[in-house]
């Protein structure tokens, strides 16, 4: 238990000190491991299964994941992903409460994660909803709502871990996240256009389209 205690308050230090999560891991493992063990710790074992954790290519999906958000938040893709879900649904019930979700949705199809979703469109999202007149309570609500569509619409970095963990096969559990994710963001889309209706919120003119795709 004292042991256990010690793990813990040695983890946190690290993390207070701004290291990575990576390398905070790494560090106190090993360090636990020489207290127990001494000089009986097999480093060329280590080393294998350092080597072997990090060449899985199942796994190599995950950072690619995040790369491809990073590269459309830099190209200005997220932003054109927004123009777009505002040309299909900014003049429905809700406005950009509903070009929030459908954005969500869009950006899930290439990011995996709720964290980059949010990261990505919801700077962009929060900021025109603002201008706009909408609450920033309802702003915020519902940009971190619809960001939770990211881990269950392929492609999906939970699902990808939990194939590699339960031995899964990783295909069909992305192919199984798409109906869920779609009515997901259906159902979200419902709760904004009851809101929108209490509340009042503006929506676009259906005939004012803001700008032609040639524009995209």
């Amino acid at each position: 238990m004292i042991q256990f205690l010690l793990f813990i308050a040695v983890l946190i230090f690290l993390f207070l000190t701004g290291l990575p999560l990576a390398f905070a891991l790494g560090i106190t493992g090993f360090i636990f491991m020489v207290l127990n063990w001494g000089t009986a710790v097999n480093f060329g074992i280590i080393a294998q299964r350092l080597f072997y954790g990090v060449n899985n290519f199942v796994i190599l999906a995950i950072p690619l994941f995040i790369l491809t958000g990073k590269l459309m938040n830099t190209g200005g893709i997220t932003d054109r992903i927004f123009r777009f879900a505002n040309l299909l649904v900014g003049h429905w019930r809700g406005g950009l409460g509903q070009v929030n979700v459908l954005a969500s949705m869009i950006f899930a199809g290439t990011s995996g994660l709720a964290v980059a979703d949010t990261a990505g469109l919801g700077l962009v999202e929060i900021k025109a909803m603002r201008d706009a007149g909408y609450d920033d309570d309802f702003s915020c609500a519902i940009t971190g709502a619809s960001s939770t569509v990211g881990p269950i619409i392929p492609p999906s970095v939970p699902l990808v871990i939990y194939g590699i963990l339960a031995s899964a096969s990783i295909g069909r559990l992305l192919i199984g996240g798409i109906v869920p994710g779609a009515l997901v963001g259906i159902l979200l889309m419902v709760m904004v256009a009851f809101y929108a209706s209490r509340k009042g919120y503006p929506r676009r003119p259906k005939g004012d389209m803001g700008g032609t795709l040639a524009g995209f």
